[in-house]
């Protein structure tokens, strides 16, 4: 027969209370609200800054937003409305396998990213706009802001359902698969664009993907649903 530990620690009622407190704040980390506002609001603000700077550079990134901005080279036609009008299809997707606060925050930052696109080249003037600062700093800002959305449980559509969707149940890395759908969309662009464009561009994509490779890995940063 086993012998009691008589050696071991009382536990008094206070220290299990101060237990369940401690694990109570550990496990209430959900955003608040204002939080998701702040972050869809300036998370798309970023991105736009960034698709500005593509756009007067004449470069291209990937996902639905590369696409946009393959069409808007080619017709002259408005990259927010073309933008917008490309990621409605991706929503039933959204609704379906990432819920509806997700589909709901993504088609707001879709929404906002089609008219900030608009308001940036009015509040921005390049005089002088460096090519190859504009790939890099032009990803940069993308992948920052895509983070920013990641991480509040948003998207910008398209692709980025699909990249979110294969993480969240399979594990694959979101910045990979969009990796790899982006080199798709970039070959494409060789047909439309200078060959020393879409060379920058896909500087571009490398240094956006990184960033979401890097700091957006399944299981580092978990929000409450």
């Amino acid at each position: 027969m086993t012998q009691p530990n008589t050696n071991a620690a009382p536990t008094s009622p206070d220290t299990n209370a101060d237990t369940v407190k401690t694990t109570s704040k550990k496990d209430d980390i959900s955003h608040r609200l204002y939080e998701d506002v702040l972050a869809l609001v300036l998370g798309t603000m970023v991105v736009s800054l960034g698709v500005t700077l593509y756009s007067e550079s004449v470069l291209v990134t990937g996902s639905t937003a590369g696409a946009a901005l393959l069409i808007e080279h080619a017709t002259g036609l408005s990259f927010g409305v073309i933008f917008f009008l490309i990621n409605l299809p991706f929503y039933w997707l959204a609704f379906k396998r990432m819920g509806t606060a997700f589909t709901v925050k993504t088609f707001i930052a879709v929404a906002l990213v089609s008219g900030f696109s608009k308001l940036t080249p009015m509040m921005v003037d390049f005089h002088m706009l460096n090519p190859v600062y504009a790939a890099i700093a032009g990803g940069a800002l993308m992948g920052i802001g895509l983070l920013m959305l990641f991480r509040h449980r948003a998207g910008l559509g398209g692709v980025n359902i699909l990249a979110l969707y294969l993480q969240e149940n399979f594990g694959i890395r979101a910045g990979y698969v969009q990796l790899g759908v982006d080199m798709v969309i970039l070959l494409i662009a060789f047909l439309t664009l200078p060959f020393d464009k879409v060379l920058l561009s896909i500087l571009g994509a490398v240094v956006l993907n990184l960033i979401i490779a890097l700091n957006h890995r399944p299981g580092r940063y978990l929000a409450a649903r």
